[in-house]
């Protein structure tokens, strides 16, 4: 691990020219170069990000502005087009102009969920907002955990604005860099894509792939045709699902959290004089498994339908066959998997946190971090999705929230915990190379 004294003091306040550069910067992904993606430049960037900056710094009737921007001319979208297969352009008659006020105006009669404002230069030097752009919710659907992928939008930049300071910058759906609370962040977006998270719950990919292939093997014995399923599908569904609660959290807006702890260790942290007091406990039994049970159905079902198509399946089925199935049931077992989600989310939203084993069974909400466990000065910040290179940080300047969840991670250190910050901030807190270590999700 590399620690840099530099890291150590206080970063300076970035801004929307600082978020410019750090997008230009990365504007083509890896393998890929700036010219075979039309990089646009620093400035160009800039004159789009700054006024939507200024649009979330404002608020209307007490709300905060939420909306998002897409920089590209109207003839790039058909005006025929049709959510959720497609976009749709809606051009005003006259254009409007480019500025924070105009901005404010327009989130309140666009849902930032459907749709998009376009932006584009004026012919004369300046900018101007030409239309709106209706995407439909199937973009959320990666983000949240649904299955059916959305029309794709063209490569081009897209600012996602979801409260005061908040500016995600994308290249068309491709999340480039963020500039959250005055911190620019990039590179390190979803803790999910890194190797450190998923070999956390190596066990419930285990225990469901096993359940599944002894419901398999009774099937195929009984003289059904049933596909073989990619390993890492289950893996796959629990992170949608995750996914989908921790989004839910982020747009109510009141945060919460979410404590994993090894099943072997529920009754040494929760008995006795316990580490982790839990107000709301539920007795053990089926209802708490329901989220293992339901991947384990649909791992069934995809299996069963798959194999028993008209033509013979392609190898294994994975995520892709699972996005494309139309089985009524499949569909309809998909549907309890976002109702689990849901049930999750609005657990956390009370007092304490929502504790479940790392086999995803449900223990219980409102539990509190007690002083059993010994209070922590000092985290590591992770400057990379693995967790490699980090800053050392003072937790003096961070809530109870964040405290008692560091507070957990050192004292259990196979814990891991999901906290979401009322202003939508998501951190990951686990523990790396013995320190307890926290990533934030862009």
């Amino acid at each position: 691990s590399m620690s840099d004294e530099s890291a150590e003091r206080r970063e300076p306040y970035a801004y929307p020219a600082d978020l410019a550069r750090l997008v230009h910067q990365h504007w083509a992904e890896p393998g890929e170069t700036r010219e075979a993606v039309a990089s646009p430049s620093a400035a160009t960037l800039e004159a789009f990000f700054a006024p939507c900056y200024q649009a979330s710094l404002l608020r209307e009737e007490e709300r905060p502005v939420t909306f998002r921007a897409i920089l590209a001319a109207p003839s790039l979208f058909a005006r025929d087009g049709r959510p959720p297969e497609s976009v749709q352009r809606l051009e005003f008659a006259s254009p409007l102009p480019f500025d924070g006020a105009e901005l404010r105006r327009l989130s309140v009669a666009t849902d930032a969920h459907r749709t998009l404002i376009g932006v584009d230069r004026d012919g004369q030097g300046g900018w101007q907002i030409w239309g709106l752009v209706s995407s439909g919710t199937r973009w959320l659907r990666d983000v949240e955990g649904g299955r059916r992928a959305a029309a794709p939008l063209p490569p081009v930049p897209v600012v996602h604005v979801d409260g005061p300071g908040s500016v995600a910058a994308h290249q068309g759906t491709r999340l480039v860099a963020t500039l959250l609370r005055g911190r620019l962040s990039g590179l390190r977006a979803d803790p999910f894509a890194s190797r450190w998270l998923p070999q956390q719950f190596l066990g419930l990919r285990d225990q469901l792939m096993a359940r599944h292939l002894a419901a398999a093997a009774q099937a195929r014995a009984g003289g059904e045709v049933w596909a073989d399923v990619e390993p890492t599908l289950p893996r796959r569904i629990s992170e949608r699902m995750m996914k989908r609660v921790i989004a839910l959290l982020r747009e109510a807006r009141h945060g919460g959290t979410i404590v994993f702890v090894p099943a072997a260790q529920v009754a040494e942290l929760t008995g006795g004089e316990p580490s982790l007091d839990i107000k709301y406990r539920f007795t053990a039994g089926l209802p708490q498994r329901s989220f293992p049970a339901l991947v384990v159905d649909l791992l069934n079902r995809l299996a069963q339908v798959a194999g028993g198509a008209a033509a013979p399946p392609r190898g294994v089925v994975g995520w892709h066959e699972f996005e494309a199935a139309t089985d009524d049931a499949l569909a309809t077992l998909d549907e309890s998997l976002f109702e689990v989600a849901h049930l999750i989310a609005g657990l956390a939203s009370a007092d304490g946190a929502v504790v479940m084993t790392k086999e995803q069974d449900l223990v219980g909400f409102g539990g509190m971090i007690t002083g059993r466990l010994p209070a922590v000065r000092r985290v590591a910040r992770a400057l990379d999705l693995e967790g490699d290179h980090v800053a050392h940080e003072d937790v003096g300047g961070v809530g109870a929230r964040h405290r008692s969840a560091y507070r957990l991670s050192a004292g259990v250190p196979e814990a891991v915990v999901i906290v979401v910050s009322q202003d939508g901030g998501v951190r990951f807190v686990a523990q790396k190379d013995g320190r307890v270590t926290y990533w934030e999700q862009d």
